[in-house]
């Protein structure tokens, strides 16, 4: 195959050229410009299912940290709707013609990148990853199922003319593990890559958050994501990068554990992240939020406000809820006592720390604390491909004049990357200020006693444990 670009020279290219703007509605974002929304998209957009997602803040309760993540799942979608058109068009401006890349493909992945948000909980991850499985022993619910769900919900509330086919696609590219079996798709299996991608993890809803997130918490990012898009190729019905862009692709991972580090997991966040989710849990009983979560119907009509449903409500019943909801307003949050990343050689046997393990750990004579009295967050941190390494499963090619693809082992690339990939970090906090140093020691001696060292990186501040009266 002919090159669509040489070593040395740069191009670049905007869907925009390839779009009929007379019958296309312009918005303005803040992170990719101008972005051209087709008329198949703009009959979802203007439903109410998914101008919901106005009232979904993409990161939760991380804007009570970083003041300025209160951006929304909505401008997320938006944006990968339009990266999504960008990556297949550059697909099809080098290789349509061999590839057979038609209409129907470019406004199916476009449509998928649209919708795959469309089912998300309030509150961000944290609705299915710890508050459902909190009120909900076992819940294996997931944003992605209920997004293919919504989807033929708003088709059959809103009459929407959508071939079938189109439509079957759109949900398999949204949740390939469940809906898509790559032994049964004869041909294009790389349009299923773009927007969620299975394979690698390299896809348009990571361009777009990780670009936006960090740019929304005055953090800087160094990963050019178009820079893959650019001069990305398929061989052999998948997408490959080029081999001189393989620290690029290690940035994108990077800056992805970067934000989880630094942003989604910083220690204030997951102290809120904890209250709420004592709120919620507490609130279920009377509002029962856990039943909405089956039907479309229901769900659509949930979203971040439950918290001021709750904070303002003069219910009886909700009053243990609402207390700890104005705590979250007037910033007194459960208290964090200390930290540490398990020790590579346990994390084998690991098993998540319990408020139980912490209260077991204490000694007689003081304080005695209760399970109620402790909080624990076990948060885990990689590179996408839990201890592996994410770029083991990523092919790449050597030039475009080469239709060979191949791995890159990371000794061949820099010594300097990293040879673990995982970080498993256990955060405990006490409820209640004056039992802070009660739960410190506790903590302190459950790590001796587990590890026989403390893993810690430093001790809870003596003006930490003192008693707050």
């Amino acid at each position: 195959m002919g090159a669509c670009t040489n070593d040395d020279e740069q191009w670049s290219f905007s869907s925009a050229s390839f779009v009929d703007r007379r019958s296309s509605k312009q918005v303005y974002d803040n992170v990719h410009g101008n972005i051209y929304l087709d008329p198949l998209s703009l009959k979802f957009i203007d439903t109410e299912q998914f101008q919901r997602l106005r009232d979904l803040k993409q990161l939760g309760l991380v804007h009570m940290v970083y003041p300025g993540a209160s951006h929304s799942r909505f401008e997320h979608s938006l944006g990968v709707y339009w990266l999504a058109g960008e990556a297949v068009h550059a697909i099809k401006a080098c290789q349509g013609l061999e590839l057979g890349i038609d209409r129907f493909d470019m406004e199916t992945v476009k449509l998928a990148g649209l919708l795959h948000d469309v089912g998300h909980g309030p509150f961000s991850h944290l609705f299915e990853k710890a508050i459902l499985p909190q009120i909900l022993h076992g819940s294996n619910w997931s944003h992605e199922d209920m997004s293919v769900r919504m989807i033929d919900y708003i088709v059959d509330e809103h009459n929407i003319d959508v071939d079938s086919q189109r439509l079957k696609k759109v949900k398999e590219m949204i949740f390939p593990s469940k809906h898509l079996s790559h032994t049964c798709v004869k041909d294009k299996k790389f349009l299923y890559d773009i927007v969620a991608n299975g394979r690698n993890g390299i896809d348009v809803d990571k361009f777009d958050y990780i670009v936006r997130d960090t740019r929304a918490c005055g953090m800087g990012c160094n990963f050019q994501f178009r820079r893959l898009m650019e001069s990305m190729r398929v061989i052999g019905d998948e997408i490959c990068y080029r081999a001189k862009d393989n620290l690029t692709i290690h940035k994108l991972f990077s800056t992805r554990a970067d934000l989880h580090r630094t942003v989604y997991t910083h220690a204030k966040v997951k102290a809120i992240d904890l209250m709420l989710v004592d709120a919620l849990t507490e609130a279920d009983k009377f509002l029962k939020i856990s039943s909405s979560i089956q039907e479309p119907a229901e769900f659509w009509k949930l979203d971040d406000s439950i918290m001021k449903t709750i904070e303002t409500s003069s219910d009886h019943e909700l009053k243990e809820s609402r207390d700890l909801i104005r705590r979250i307003r007037r910033r007194d949050l459960y208290r964090f006592c200390n930290e540490f990343s398990v020790p590579k050689d346990s994390l084998d046997h690991f098993k998540a720390i319990t408020p139980q393990d912490i209260v077991c750990s204490q000694r007689s004579g003081g304080i005695a604390l209760r399970e109620e009295d402790v909080a624990v967050s076990n948060v885990k941190i990689d590179l996408t491909r839990g201890r592996n390494n994410p770029l083991e499963s990523i092919n790449f090619f050597m030039d475009y004049e080469s239709d060979e693809k191949f791995t890159i082992q990371d000794d061949r690339i820099s010594h300097l990357l990293p040879a673990f990939y995982q970080d498993m970090i256990v955060r405990v906090y006490s409820k209640k200020p004056e039992l802070v140093g009660a739960v410190s020691e506790a903590f302190e001696n459950f790590q001796l006693k587990t590890f026989g060292i403390k893993p810690q990186v430093h001790s809870t501040p003596e003006k930490k444990k003192r008693r707050v009266i």
